[in-house]
């Protein structure tokens, strides 16, 4: 069974199928890329807490920056975020994201916590 939410006719925010939830793309507010990726990373936590999930859950990330010159700045909250021992497969790279003013979007992909595999 696959279970959607927060859905429109573009995407799912959240999409649960197998014991895996797939989140949409996450951006954040902010000037700058540290605070937009603490932003983003406190939305995937709560999509993530929403759909059963959480960080230690997550298998694997997709980072893009709109500036690979912001890698390290990002990669500071990021290191920051993940907690020990349970680092995703990641994968990062520069792209032209949908709004001028976003420096970051992350993708995340996350095991569900055992006994809510919607």
């Amino acid at each position: 069974m696959i279970e959607r939410t927060h859905t429109n006719a573009r995407m799912s925010r959240i999409v649960k199928h197998n014991g895996v939830v797939y989140l949409c793309g996450q951006v954040g507010s902010g000037a700058t890329v540290a605070e937009q990726t603490r932003d983003c990373l406190s939305r995937v936590d709560a999509l993530l807490d929403e759909a059963g999930s959480s960080r230690e859950n997550t298998l694997q990330a997709i980072v893009w920056l709109a500036h690979m010159n912001d890698f390290d700045a990002m990669n500071e909250v990021w290191d920051a975020w993940v907690p020990a021992g349970h680092a995703p497969a990641r994968a990062c790279g520069e792209a032209r994201l949908a709004g001028s003013d976003l420096l970051v979007e992350i993708i995340v992909t996350a095991a569900i916590s055992q006994g809510d595999t919607a």
